[in-house]
């Protein structure tokens, strides 16, 4: 997590992804080719995506989204409840109680073409891991989706100016830091992201620019890169094919949990595996969330068909998740496919080949994100918002937001108080058409409001009951169309402000 100077489910891991009829499949197929054709593998996350992605997102609606929603759930491919902790979790930072909503670090096993390797350079002042390794084989395919933010930070600017470089074109390794967001830092900052990919580059046989960066932690710190440089030899050391729940740990800020997720799928009558971490706790929003994420698959996929399905999918998934509303500096996710399964290659997004693929990527990616929300500074309480009838996709995703980051709204949570009336008070103040006398609400499946008025069959205890589980839902209908989304969120309590009011302490 990126802060100042200075999320299985609902439902909610992921399972592997539901059925879909042969006309939804259709229609993904179709959604992915269209954004096949979508300009530039790394800036495509740009203002033009925003124009592309909406119809895709609508397209998308029954077999990407709705089916990732309806899968996350108990137990699954992407994430094994059977399956025993890889690792005992523990917080990233000492005197953090464990998030009272967190999963379990699902089964990983290697991932042909990955190797990984964990180490401390001191970035902490606690005794701690907080230097993350992986190396990948020749000929490994990368895309990225990065922050929007305004700032920016050193690595992100590295990623995205050298994956424009080679195009996501074997890309060798990845070097990731907690502790430090080398973000707001200028040309040392820069300077110091370059000497660390020249000195990976030189013990991989690989080209700087082949080396993908990424760092978190306190913002305004320009990155001490002597010491990731003199633990790259003992780090190098430890490189092996099965070490996901030490990647997860690495990472960690203020996480109180790690981070994993995990499918297979099949491509032409071949199982493929796809594996990922991420991290985030506190300043997450979309656009993206605050957090790290990287994801790896032995798929045999070309660079710009790589670089569609992780824009398409973060849509549906990273982008639909807020904590506190804040967005960070270091916002980024790499999706790496090293190609070392025996699946075809495949060249476009829409190849009816990757339809499989497509849903479990999208499942993975998912339930990495409703991680961050479980996980969110001081949650007790996992909230999913869906918004119906808004003139638009993007209308009811604006919606859905301003009710999940009203610190109005997200305190009632905590308080474990329907109160709905402030979930009027959100819909109206997003700025978005809504219909006055056909609004309804509805907490789980009991009515609090309908068509602009409080239910006739409302009950304040069932209400208060309801908002009394660790996990809810709530559903918004705004009655001017046909549009809908849905984003999860948290409650926000008294930790959260003790958590950010000592960060740097």
């Amino acid at each position: 997590m990126t802060r100042k100077p200075s999320k299985t489910t609902d439902k909610s891991a992921p399972k592997a992804a539901s059925r879909s009829s042969g006309k939804a499949s259709a229609r993904t197929e179709k959604a992915a080719e269209t954004a096949a054709a979508s300009p530039t593998p790394v800036e495509i996350v740009g203002q033009t995506l925003e124009r592309v992605i909406d119809p895709l997102t609508s397209a998308l609606k029954r077999a990407g989204l709705r089916r990732a929603q309806k899968a996350a759930g108990e137990t699954s491919e992407a994430a094994p409840a059977a399956a025993a902790p890889a690792a005992p979790t523990g917080a990233g930072k000492p005197g953090l109680a464990i998030s009272p909503l967190a999963v379990p670090f699902p089964r990983i096993p290697p991932i042909a073409g990955v190797e990984i390797a964990t180490g401390r350079a001191g970035f902490y002042k606690h005794e701690r891991e907080d230097l993350l390794l992986m190396r990948f084989a020749e000929g490994t395919s990368a895309a990225g989706v990065f922050t929007r933010h305004g700032v920016g930070s050193a690595p992100v600017d590295w990623c995205k100016r050298q994956l424009a470089a080679s195009k996501g074109e074997d890309i060798r390794a990845l070097v990731v830091n907690a502790g430090c967001a080398n973000s707001f830092t200028g040309k040392p900052g820069a300077d110091a992201v370059r000497r660390v990919a020249t000195a990976v580059g030189k013990r991989f046989d690989c080209r700087q620019r082949d080396v993908m960066m990424a760092s978190t932690g306190v913002i305004g710190v320009i990155l001490d890169d002597a010491k990731i440089t003199a633990r790259l030899p003992e780090v190098e050391t430890r490189l092996t094919a099965d070490a996901w729940a030490q990647a997860g740990r690495a990472i960690m800020t203020t996480d109180t949990f790690p981070k994993g997720a995990y499918a297979t799928a099949v491509i032409d009558g071949h199982e493929v595996k796809i594996a990922g971490i991420c991290k985030g706790s506190g300043m997450i929003a979309p656009d993206m969330a605050t957090m790290l994420a990287f994801v790896a698959t032995d798929a045999n996929i070309a660079p710009a068909a790589l670089q569609t399905l992780v824009s398409l999918y973060t849509r549906t998934t990273f982008n639909c998740v807020t904590v506190d509303g804040d967005r960070s500096t270091n916002d980024t996710l790499l999706l790496f496919a090293t190609g070392q399964s025996s699946a075809p290659r495949i060249h476009r997004a829409g190849d009816k080949r990757l339809a499989d693929f497509r849903e479990k990527l999208e499942a993975v990616l998912l339930d990495l994100a409703l991680q961050l929300v479980r996980d969110g500074e001081g949650a007790t309480k996992f909230v999913k918002i869906t918004v119906n009838g808004a003139e638009s996709p993007a209308s009811a995703r604006k919606i859905a937001r301003t009710i999940a980051e009203s610190p109005l709204v997200k305190t009632a949570f905590a308080g474990e108080d329907a109160n709905w009336g402030r979930i009027v008070m959100a819909v109206g103040r997003a700025d978005e058409p809504v219909n006055r006398e056909k609004i309804s609400i509805k907490f789980g499946e009991l009515f609090a409001a309908r068509d602009g008025l409080i239910s006739a069959e409302y009950d304040e205890a069932k209400m208060s009951k309801y908002v009394k589980k660790a996990e809810f839902e709530v559903s918004v209908d705004v009655g001017v169309g046909k549009g809908s989304a849905t984003v999860w969120t948290c409650d926000l309590t008294k930790q959260y402000v003790a958590i950010n009011g000592d960060y740097r302490s």
